[in-house]
């Protein structure tokens, strides 16, 4: 973890001016000042739009939007009615669905922030892809342990959605593989 930067308070700031004669005018940053004019707080705690928080945390809007963004959103939410479900019915299997449940609202959380991109030495795609194969071997796995072990309408609803979520994380690996290998591919072989 980085260390936030430490910027100096705008009554600091005022208090500066003032010992300099009032050269700096409200609003305007001083001439040898490290304070951003859009990080500065306007009254009640308040802080521009561009100041955006902490630095590299701001949610990408237009990344949940997109395609992968969605698809990883429904990931989760999938992931996070199969634990309902099995809690309801098997508390045996919820682990696994849990362990999916927290894998990949990290990934989303790396994804959406843009976090994974400081961290250079890990192959992305690779590893997204691997996420999403074990994630569908899980839910095939505990899927059909549920239903064996119990056949009461919250197990039943946990085989359905696992199954549902096994083509979830099916599709997002398949099309994780065809934008890295396809982009790689020889035009003249395929």
């Amino acid at each position: 973890w980085l260390p936030a930067p430490s910027l100096p308070s705008p009554c600091v700031e005022t208090r500066r001016s003032a010992r300099l004669g009032g050269a700096a005018g409200r609003g305007s940053p001083l001439p040898g000042s490290s304070l951003p004019q859009a990080g500065r707080q306007r009254g009640m705690g308040e802080q521009d739009e561009a100041a955006g928080g902490l630095p590299g945390f701001a949610l990408d809007k237009d990344f949940l939007r997109s395609p992968k963004g969605v698809l990883m959103e429904a990931e989760l939410g999938l992931c996070f009615l199969v634990f309902l479900l099995l809690t309801a019915s098997i508390s045996a299997y919820m682990g696994a669905a849990l362990l999916e449940v927290l894998v990949t609202l990290a990934f989303l959380g790396l994804r959406a922030t843009h976090y994974y991109e400081r961290l250079t030495r890990v192959n992305w795609p690779c590893l997204d892809f691997l996420r999403c194969v074990s994630a569908a071997i899980v839910f095939v796995v505990v899927a059909f342990a549920v239903i064996a072990a119990s056949h009461e309408g919250s197990a039943v609803s946990a085989f359905v959605f696992s199954l549902i979520v096994v083509a979830v994380f099916c599709f997002d690996a398949y099309k994780t593989y065809k934008a890295e290998m396809g982009s790689e591919q020889d035009p003249d072989l395929g």
